[in-house]
């Protein structure tokens, strides 16, 4: 296949802005030029790459070569930047979406990222870590904050260190809940608060108590800082990063179960790509967690 370059930049425009006018405006071309540029790139493909939908999404295919569209278009600003190209636009920065765990975000790796160089924009998509990797399978991302040892194919993998989580309640929730101690029984009918649908470490915690199946009253609480105002205001017991709770005193939050805890291992994986910008970013994930995590 002949890729032209500016075929690939109109896909990539296309599904990172989500329609064919929003990437005529990134472009400053128009939207028909946007449409007969990605129908060329489709020629040339011999298969279909765009879903036509709002907002557009890439076919199977599409996401194959939309990885590849990234990497150049990553690579040649890396580049355009290392030669000291004075005419590449200030308004079109290096691009760096990275995936990271709500946690994560919440507690260590914005320091991380203060230091990002001029010139470097970078997109946070937040999702568990234990589902981070299909962004980057998909290409969505160039780098994530993964719970995965396992390189996704066109990816390396670097060990960050361990969150260690402990279940916490408030006080007066202990008190109601547990009066008798971590019970089987009393697991099974005290309220838990879960982030979303996806998390399962208060389930992993249950089994490992009870062994047993238990399905407790459950609230769900999609923000991490949200999610420990939750516990601390006595919704229910939940599972706490150590990072999020080292300030508390025992007025507002208390452990209900000894000292049981969960790490949860943490892992940066990103693209195969000899670039400085995402070296840079990578550099600087490793040196906050190396001192964050465990």
């Amino acid at each position: 296949m002949h890729l032209q370059f500016d075929q690939l930049e109109a896909l990539n425009a296309a599904v990172t802005e989500g329609t064919f006018e929003a990437a005529a405006r990134r472009l400053r071309i128009t939207p028909s030029a946007v449409s007969q540029r990605i129908k060329a790139l489709e020629d040339a493909a011999g298969r279909i790459l765009l879903q036509r939908t709002k907002p557009v999404r890439a076919t199977e295919s599409g996401l194959a070569v939309l990885r590849l569209a990234r990497q150049i278009d990553l690579l040649t600003g890396d580049t355009a930047r290392e030669l000291g190209d004075a005419d590449h636009p200030v308004d079109r920065p290096i691009r760096l979406p990275i995936a990271v765990n709500a946690d994560s975000l919440e507690t260590w790796v914005m320091p991380a990222l203060r230091n990002v160089p001029p010139g470097v924009c970078f997109e946070i998509h937040r999702e568990d870590e234990e589902h981070t990797t299909a962004l980057l399978h998909d290409g969505t991302v160039m780098a994530a904050i993964t719970a995965t040892a396992k390189p996704v194919q066109g990816c390396k993998v670097d060990k960050l260190g361990a969150m260690r989580y402990r279940p916490m309640a408030s006080p007066a929730f202990a008190r109601t809940w547990f009066a008798d101690g971590p019970t089987a029984k009393a697991y099974a009918v005290a309220p838990v608060v879960m982030f979303d649908r996806k998390d399962d470490l208060q389930d992993r915690h249950l089994r490992r108590r009870t062994r047993q199946p238990i399905d407790p009253p459950r609230h769900y609480v999609p923000s991490s800082t949200a999610y420990g105002t939750a516990v601390r205001l006595g919704l229910g017991w939940g599972m706490l990063p150590d990072l999020q709770t080292a300030g508390d005193p025992p007025t507002s939050l208390v452990p209900i179960d000894g000292d049981s805890f969960i790490d949860v291992p943490l892992y940066w994986q990103q693209w195969k790509l000899h670039s400085p910008a995402l070296s840079t970013i990578a550099g600087a994930i490793a040196e906050a967690a190396a001192v964050a995590l465990r």
